[in-house]
Formats: C-alpha cells, structure tokens, sequence
C-alpha cells in the first residue's frame, strides 16, 4: 500500500506541476510564435481544371492533382530562377494566361495598406529565361495582358506597358506626386474602398480603363519621422470629413491605335467611381457612380465602340449603400449577380444585362457576408452566410433560380472556401471559437478528398494549457436589444469569488468581434485569464449579421448606440454574482480605441479603466469617405460629430486611462492622440501614453507587438 501511496503522490505531483509549468507567456504570443497556427496555402487552379499549383517544402513551384492531392510535376526549380547569378525568390507569383510564363515580385516596399512597388521578373518556363521587367526602378500592380503579351505597371504614378523582354511604352505622362496619380487609387480611396490597382485589362487584352486621380484641391496631411540625424517630414493628401476630394476621371487606352478616350461619367464632379470592372464584352466597361454620401449608387455600362453610356441599376438609400465587389457577370449575356440589402437583409440577386430583375436567388432573415462564385457549368452560387447565427459563417450554396439549396459545412463555426478555376473542388478552412483551424480539400458535392493541416501541435500545446473554454452568451438590453457576446472565465475559477472584467470590441460598422472562430488574438485573452482576469466581448448595434436596421441604426450618430451597448454590457457582466463590478475594464484599437476613450469618458461610472490604441478621438480628423458614409458631413451634422467624438468629454473621466498611437499612423492620425493629450493636460486629468516612433496603424514590426502588450499587461495588473 505504500508504493501504491507513492506512486500516487508522484503523479499527482507532476500533474501539478504540469499546471504549474505550462504557463502562457508574452514571448511566446507575441515573439516567439508558439502558438502560431499553421497554414494550408492557397491554390492557383491550373488551365487544365483538375490540377493546381503551389510550392513544395524546398520552394519549389509544383503541380497538384486535385483528386488525390499528389504532386504530378515541379513546374519551377527555385534553383533555376536566377538573373546574373542572383538567386530571385518566387513567393509572389503570377502564370500569364497560356500558363508559358511567370511574373515574380520581389524586394517588396510596402506604401500604404494596399499599395506596394517591387522589382518583378518574367520567367519562361520553356527557356527557363529570366527577364528583368523594367530597369528604369521599380514597379506597381504588374499585371498580365489576358494574351500574355503585354504586362501593364504603375510607376511614378503614371502607367506604362512592357513585353515579356522588357522593351516598355508610357502611356501616360502627367503623373506627379501630391497631384496627378494615374492607374493607382488616392489614400481615400484605397483605405475606404478598398483597393490600390486602378487600371483593367479588357477580355482580349485590346484595351486598359484606368481611373485618373487630380489630387490638386486636396489638403496635405505631414507626418514626422524620426530616421537619421535629423527628422524627415514625409506629405501626402489625405481629404477629411467634409474636405475637397480629388476631382476622378475614367479613361479607356486602346492598345492598337495608342489613343486615349475619356469616358463620360456625367457633370456632377464631386461623386466616387467606387468600382471599375469590365464585362464579358471586350467593348463593353462597367462602372459604379456614388454621389458624396453614399446614398446611391448607380451601375452604368460604357459602349466604347459608339461611346455611350446606359444607366443598368440604382441601388438607393435614405442612410448609405455599401460598395461591394459581388458584381459578376455570366456568359453570353445572361446577364449578372448583384447583392443588396433592399429587402432588408443582404442578399444575392440575378439581372438581365439590361438591368431587369430576374430573381432574388437567396431571402431569409440573415445576411450574405461573402460571394464566393458562380459555377455556371452546374448553374450554382457559392457563399458564406448567418442563416445558423450571427456569430457562425455557413458555406453553402443555391441554384441560380433559388430551387435548389445546400449548407456545405457540417459542424458549427466558421467555414470558408476557395474554390477552383472549374468549380469542382474547394479549399475549406474551418474552425471554432475553441478548436484552431483546420485546413481540407473537397469536391464541389462536399466529399472529402484530403485534409491538408489540422494544427495538432497546437492544438497539443492549447490542451496542455488546460484552458476555459470561450462561452457564448445573449442578453437583452435596458431598452430591449438582444446583444451577442463571448466570456472566457479565469483560469480555475471560481463560482465563490468575484472576478475583474477586461471588456474589448471593435464595435464599427460591419464589423464583428462575437465570431464562432478561432481568432488571431485568442491566446492573449487566454492569458490574461491566466492572470485571473475574466474577458469579455460583446458586439453591439452596427456591427454585421443581423439585418440592415441593426447595422445602420448608428446613422448620423456613430458612437452613442455603441457606447450604450458597451456600457450596457458592462452592467450586465457586473450583476453576474462572479463579478466584481467596481473592476470592469474596456481596451480597444482603431475604431475600438475610439469606443474605449468614449467609455472612459461617458462610461466612466461603470469602467475602471481604458485602454486606446491608435483611437479617433474627433471625428472631424478622419477621412471623409468612411466618416461621411456614416455621419455625413460635418457641416450638415456638426452635433453628430461634436457629441460623439470623446475629445469633447474628457473632464468626466474618473479611472486611469491610457493612450497608445504610431507616430506615423497614416490611417488614424498621431493628430487624433495629441489633441486628446492636450485636453486631458487642460482638464488636469492623469493619464498613460505610449507612442511608437516611426510605426502605422498596426504598431507592429520587431518586437513592437511584445513591447506594447506588456505596456498593457502591466497597466492593466496595475489599474484594473
């Protein structure tokens, strides 16, 4: 019996110490990746439909069967790709059409979030020749003529076209920094509509639309940075709220004749082209017209060959239509999907090419969140939806008449999908609030033919941490609002104690935080419920999933129905008997920085503390796309602005409070920070500030991440 005794304290000895040990750190979060997911690549479906490439584990560029998942050939040798002796990196690769040639991106220099320039190289996959692109500096956008014959850049924000050798042409000559930017989007344009190319290829590759921006009448917004002996300024235009814009222009260049035509978007000049896309129809351009506040939103269709205009669709509003990227158009002018939230609820819809309605393919009270694609072989659309909850994404997919309807997925969570070329495979990425993700390839009919990663050494390493798991809950509101919401308890809790509340959201328009999904930042909240703290999220009005009226219930008053739910939120979790509610805390970065500063401040009998990264504090410093789509401008709504920005409420804070920003915050201006910093310094309020020198909106870069979370551990262990 005493060895019995014995070996049971051993064991038990180690198993606490188990628990002891297996601690979650901010070095293995935010430096040394250990619990880092790992990925199943993307594909990019070859010519043939049954076979996709990707790399190998040596970098080489490989042929994949679809079916059964195998390797079939090495298209590229990583060895072979070299120019004058120079190994060139294939990381970021594109086939020309015929699937003959490579275009390689490298030494990448990011600009802005969705702009970069980099030197690119075409290589023959016959010859195994390597060509320089250009030698006269780097490039934007390279992009393939559908023929493969040509390749099309933006450089010194003007447009220029090169062929497989690097003999290049200039198409356009007046591109000018700060003024003229032609086939690449201004700042607004590419943050808020979000994307950076502005030039297209048409069907043949005859013909390039490109969007020329006059920045001209826009205002220069300068930020420091502190690089050498002595500081730089560094200038660009950026319109806010209620500020000029670029005055836009929509041109077409023939290739054959070398002419430039401008097509006619109509008189009005302060209007947004949100969405160029050309249509099956090499002759044929589509655009989207968008009047100042985003209340309506015309399609027209431009006949390049009689250069005429044919207004196809109006999508209209009394608060702000979404720009989405759904458009697609079908063979043979069947005509083209379009999404809308016209009876409420966003959902897909199938036009005639003359913009005649011929059914609304899905209806339901819940919403489209993604297209993913039309399979016209089989007459199916594919997308991800909240029929089950708010909080899960579905993959699914209905016939083009609504009569026939499949969910895909078959547990619960979030599933997405990348399909093939041909519709005949998918790629799905799946996972839970819980459960990392795990990576499979399918047939169309939802058979499984491999799984690619299921993360099971970091699912190993989480079950080791005997973590809580994240709960789900709902309540209802003082006024009678339900609201979706996710706990994560301390770690061995306790029913009998009460515990300290760490509160975030993001909480802007269309954008959730209550995801049935495993999350990049998972494994921070987990510690600090390892730090005895309980976390908490709740996705107030505004936010997706839910229905048109819920999303656009913030209209001309973006802030106060969040602050109200938030601060909701927090009288809930404080009734709960395990809470301790003189302890609730809320952090938040961007527009969740902004909802924390407005917390501390209109909240501040119910939030201890707060913490805002790189949030906006005055509504009037923010860039007039995004503000004005939800506020409109200040000048027809200066009380929206003014009563909801939380520069303007700082003398009510009573808890500690700390700002963080990037000095070259180029979204979110350091502006935002310093002007809040200067009222708290009026009102003789003490707060915490940490700036990160020479760092954007995402703060990040070496070890900035690990920097600024144990800035906010410590503040949080310290205050909260």
């Amino acid at each position: 019996m005493k060895i019995k005794y014995l070996i049971l304290s051993v064991t038990l000895t180690f198993i606490v110490f188990l628990q002891i040990s297996a601690q979650i750190t901010l070095e293995d979060v935010f430096k040394n990746g250990k619990y880092r997911p790992a990925f199943a690549s993307g594909f990019n479906s070859m010519n043939d439909a049954n076979s996709f490439a990707d790399f190998d584990e040596n970098e080489n560029l490989c042929r994949y069967e679809f079916k059964t998942g195998k390797k079939i050939e090495t298209l590229v040798n990583a060895a072979d790709v070299k120019l004058s002796g120079k190994q060139i990196p294939i990381y970021d690769y594109r086939f020309n059409q015929n699937e003959t040639k490579i275009l390689l991106a490298t030494e990448k220099e990011p600009i802005y979030r969705r702009s970069s320039k980099e030197t690119n190289f075409v290589f023959d996959l016959a010859s195994k020749k390597v060509t320089e692109l250009s030698k006269n500096g780097k490039q934007m956008f390279a992009d393939f003529s559908p023929n493969g014959k040509q390749i099309a850049f933006v450089r010194d924000n003007n447009i220029f076209l090169s062929d497989a050798e690097g003999n290049e042409k200039q198409i356009t000559k007046d591109g000018e920094w700060n003024k003229i930017k032609n086939g690449w989007c201004d700042w607004v344009y590419e943050e808020e509509f979000e994307f950076a190319k502005a030039f297209w290829w048409n069907a043949d590759g005859s013909k390039i639309a490109f969007l020329r921006f006059d920045e001209t009448d826009v205002k220069e917004y300068s930020m420091t940075l502190y690089k050498g002996l002595y500081t730089s300024p560094y200038n660009f235009k950026y319109p806010k709220a209620g500020d000029a814009n670029s005055s836009i222009s929509l041109h077409i260049y023939e290739l054959k004749s070398d002419k430039t035509t401008q097509v006619d978007i109509g008189t009005e000049t302060d209007i947004y082209i949100p969405r160029v896309q050309w249509t099956n129809d090499p002759s044929i351009l589509s655009y989207q017209r968008m009047n100042r506040l985003q209340s309506q939103n015309e399609l027209f269709f431009w006949n390049c060959e009689i250069e005429k205009n044919q207004l196809i669709l109006s999508e209209t509003a009394e608060t702000y239509v979404d720009v989405h990227n759904d458009l697609t158009f079908l063979s043979n002018n069947k005509g083209f999907i379009w999404t809308s939230e016209r009876d409420g609820y966003n959902h897909l819809y199938h036009y005639n090419f003359t913009g005649k309605l011929i059914n609304q393919i899905t209806k339901g009270s819940w919403d489209v969140t993604n297209f993913i694609g039309f399979d016209e072989k089989r007459s199916l659309l594919y997308y991800n939806s909240t029929e089950t909850s708010p909080t899960d994404r579905d993959l699914s997919c209905v016939s083009l008449d609504s009569k026939k309807k499949k969910k895909l997925n078959t547990r619960r969570g979030t599933t997405e999908a990348e399909f093939s070329s041909s519709f005949n495979y998918y790629l799905s990425t799946w996972s839970d609030a819980n459960t990392p993700y795990e990576f499979a390839l399918y047939s169309a009919d939802g058979k499984l033919i491999k799984v690619l990663e299921e993360n099971i050494d970091l699912k190993n390493k989480v079950n080791e941490l005997a973590l809580q798991k994240k709960e789900f809950f709902q309540f209802k509101t003082s006024e009678g609002v339900e609201l979706n919401g996710w706990m994560i308890k301390p770690k061995n809790f306790n029913a009998e104690k009460k515990y300290p509340v760490y509160m975030f959201a993001y909480g802007g328009p269309g954008a959730n935080e209550c995801n049935n999904q495993w999350e990049s930042d998972v494994m921070w909240q987990h510690l600090l419920s390892q730090e005895g703290y309980m976390v908490v999220c709740v996705d107030g009005r505004g936010t997706l999933g839910r229905g048109r009226a819920f999303k656009h219930s913030t209209y001309l008053q973006l802030g106060k129905l969040e602050t109200i739910d938030q601060i909701e939120a927090a009288k809930y979790v404080g009734n709960l008997s395990f809470v301790d509610k003189n302890r609730i805390g809320f952090q938040g970065w961007s527009f969740g920085g902004y909802l924390a500063s407005l917390l501390i401040t209109k909240g501040a009998d119910y939030f201890k503390t707060a913490i805002a990264v790189a949030p906006v504090t005055n509504w009037r410093f923010y860039d007039n796309i995004y503000t004005e789509r939800f506020m409109r401008k200040p000048q027809e709504n200066a009380d929206g602005y003014d009563n909801n920005s939380p520069i303007n409420f700082v003398k009510n804070i009573k808890g500690k409070y700390l700002l963080i920003h990037g000095s070259a915050d180029d979204n979110v201006h350091y502006q935002n920070s310093m002007e809040m910093a200067k009222e708290l310094v009026k009102n003789n309020i003490p707060f915490d500030m940490m700036t990160y020198p020479d760092k954007n909106h995402g703060i990040y870069g070496g070890n900035t991440r690990l920097h600024l979370f144990t800035k906010i551990l410590k503040f949080v262990k310290d205050n909260l």
